[in-house]
């Protein structure tokens, strides 16, 4: 089996059957703690022990809750921040709450917000 195929037939687990994997191979490798690397568990997974994993986000979404007064001003700042077209980016601010930016850092996120709360638009980090 190749390292994709293995890979693969990891992401088809369920999360009760992922947490049955990780014992079982802690177990036959003698392993007393797995490092958990960022994103390597599914959200909503929980370690052997049964507490949430306590990983640190590296990658955040930035949330547009609320366009408030200046709307068009909003617009253009969605349009310049994600590269799409005046239309889409309407669309995209008319929908709200929609994600403006996903997978990007915190202080990248935290500076969009401030870029459109000081539009006078509401935001969130998640």
């Amino acid at each position: 089996m190749t390292t994709q195929e293995l890979l693969t037939a990891i992401e088809n687990l369920k999360v009760s059957e992922l947490v049955e994997l990780v014992n079982a191979l802690k177990e036959r490798f003698g392993i007393t703690a797995l490092p958990v690397a960022t994103g390597a568990i599914p959200a909503g997974a929980a370690p052997a022990g049964g507490a949430p994993a306590a990983e640190e986000k590296t990658t955040f979404n930035v949330i547009l809750t609320d366009t408030g007064d200046q709307k068009v001003q909003v617009v253009k700042l969605v349009k310049s921040l994600t590269g799409l077209g005046l239309k889409e980016s309407k669309e995209l601010v008319d929908a709200a709450p929609k994600p403006i930016k996903e997978g990007v850092s915190r202080d990248e996120a935290e500076q969009i917000k401030k870029q459109l709360e000081d539009l006078g638009a509401k935001a969130e980090i998640q």
